[in-house]
């Protein structure tokens, strides 16, 4: 049950939420022939995200390269019949190029700060048979719909984000 004290905000955001791992959860898993470092660009290259995600434009804030703090804003809607999805990088670690840490994966873990859209995402890349395999977590819940409605917003989160997986790996 929700409570109706305001809800506390960081630089505009929601703090996280602790989260029943059971619920709404969805893993993609893909591989390619593609080179780690390659890889790991187009998947957190953000603003290819809303050309593959129908009614959905991205912006990112600050501009620049990604880091922790940075915060993604996936706009869904028509004109003003729409919601913004803002989610905060809190875990960066690209893959390294380096000798020493070849077999350590690149980890993005984002956290879903807005008022529609609540949960997190992650995303691993790491080197596999010549090319990568992406490995795509994630956690999302609608707020205000009953928890019976889960299973079928993993469902559709799960086609959704393979969609948009396969189609950032195809570009």
């Amino acid at each position: 049950m929700e409570s109706n004290r305001p809800v506390r905000t960081v630089n505009g955001l929601r703090p996280p939420i602790t989260y029943d791992p059971a619920v709404a959860h969805f893993r993609i898993q893909r591989r390619t022939p593609l080179p780690v470092g390659e890889t790991w660009r187009r998947l957190t290259d953000w603003p290819r995200h809303g050309a593959h995600v129908p009614l959905s434009g991205v912006t990112v804030r600050p501009a620049g390269p990604t880091r922790v703090g940075t915060v993604v804003v996936v706009r869904t809607g028509v004109g003003r019949a729409g919601f913004d999805d803002p989610m905060e990088v809190v875990r960066w670690d690209p893959p390294a190029d380096d000798a020493p840490r070849r077999d350590n994966p690149g980890i993005c873990r984002l956290e879903k700060r807005g008022s529609v859209v609540l949960g997190w995402a992650e995303i691993e890349v790491r080197r596999r048979d010549g090319g990568s395999e992406v490995v795509w977590r994630e956690e999302a819940r609608l707020r205000g719909l009953p928890r019976l409605f889960d299973p079928p917003t993993a469902w559709s989160g799960r086609l959704l984000f393979g969609r948009v997986v396969d189609a950032l790996l195809e570009d």
